[in-house]
């Protein structure tokens, strides 16, 4: 999955849970393969324009923010990352200057690592775009997936194109992280990733999934301990990833990104008219989301949580997380007390996603077109 929290206003339509938007979009790698290479490979140039030629942001130095290291490899990430399902999907010829305005935000706080998906609708699109404009392509870590069943068992070409499509609109020739998004084909996906890392197409390879139903299966592959990472949903609410799936990261030298930590915005409605605890002060958060995200970052086995928002405003208070002190055990388990007194907290998850947001992209155009038709 899919990194996918957001706290502002979009069209209306995107209510529904993923396993819906998946039945829509049918993966989208047909459609996307029919894509002409021009208006995959253009988006650069065009956002380069309506930049004027900005000078990239300055990286703050690695002691300004909390880093995490790859077990694996060693190399050093800042702890938030920037995930874009839903918030960066926008209706082509729409304004969207605004996701520009985040990922120079996230990048100018720190932030390296970018997640994103051919799934989500538009998105790789903008993150190519921005992210070359910007200046700061080479410099930033994309975490990509692939949702692939092939033509016939054991097809690959499916995969491929959704590759190459992939390093089009990114703009580079390496991904660096490429994960089998969901476990969907996960048997023949994972050898892929395997092969393609040895080619030097992909640098690591990961495992993905944002449902709790399928965390047995999302941990017995991180216990095989061939994998560079494995992402999954992990919150304040939801702490079902500390049972199995990340103490076998810690076990097996897997690298954990966390999708979810705002739980698609359901935190932020229950939390709505109540103050921030006093007692946050003591751990260096300011608002909401840096409590949401400094729980989420301060358990030592999480690589980097994946906030995500199309507001610039938003952008800024989530990367705040990335400095100060990070709560303790003792901390961490007060902050759960707290939430657990507010009214609505232990019911987050019969809400809907994004509660009163809406967001306008293909997605929502499909979802839409559906339930017109059907």
């Amino acid at each position: 999955m899919d990194s996918i929290e957001a706290r502002e206003e979009a069209p209306e339509g995107v209510t529904a849970s993923r396993r819906d938007m998946i039945k829509v979009m049918g993966l989208g790698l047909a459609s996307a393969a029919t894509v002409p290479a021009a208006t995959l490979l253009s988006a650069g140039p065009a956002v380069a324009q309506q930049t004027g030629g900005t000078q990239p942001p300055a990286m703050p130095a690695s002691g300004d923010v909390v880093t995490r290291t790859i077990p694996k490899t060693g190399e050093v990430l800042p702890a938030v990352g920037l995930g874009t399902f839903v918030t960066f999907d926008v209706i082509p010829g729409q304004p969207r200057d605004h996701l520009r305005q985040v990922i120079q935000r996230y990048r100018e706080g720190g932030v390296k690592l970018i997640d994103t998906s051919p799934l989500y609708g538009t998105a790789e699109l903008s993150v190519g775009a921005f992210t070359t404009a910007l200046g700061i392509g080479d410099r930033t870590f994309f975490s990509n997936k692939i949702w692939s069943t092939g033509e016939f068992l054991g097809d690959q070409s499916q995969a491929r194109r959704s590759l190459d499509i992939s390093m089009g609109r990114l703009w580079r020739s390496q991904i660096d992280l490429m994960q089998c998004h969901s476990l969907v084909n996960v048997d023949i996906i994972v050898p892929l990733l395997r092969a393609w890392k040895k080619e030097g197409l992909i640098r690591y390879i990961g495992v993905t999934h944002y449902e709790n139903a399928y965390h047995e299966p999302l941990a017995d592959w991180v216990e095989r301990g061939n994998l560079d990472f494995v992402q999954v949903n992990y919150s304040i609410f939801n702490r079902q990833a500390e049972e199995r799936i990340l103490p076998a990261a810690a076990k097996h030298g897997t690298a954990v990104l966390i999708n979810m930590p705002f739980e698609k915005a359901r935190l932020f409605k229950v939390v709505e008219g109540h103050q921030l605890p006093g007692f946050a002060k003591e751990f260096g958060a300011e608002n909401w989301a840096q409590f949401f995200i400094k729980w989420v970052m301060s358990n030592p086995t999480v690589t980097c949580a994946l906030p995500s928002t199309s507001n610039p405003d938003h952008a800024a208070e989530n990367i705040g997380a990335l400095r100060g002190p990070l709560p303790d055990q003792k901390m961490r388990a007060r902050m759960v007390r707290h939430m657990e007194t507010i009214p609505g907290f232990k019911e987050i998850a019969q809400m809907p996603w994004y509660p009163d947001k809406h967001y306008a992209g293909i997605i929502a155009r499909a979802q839409a077109d559906l339930r017109a038709r059907s």
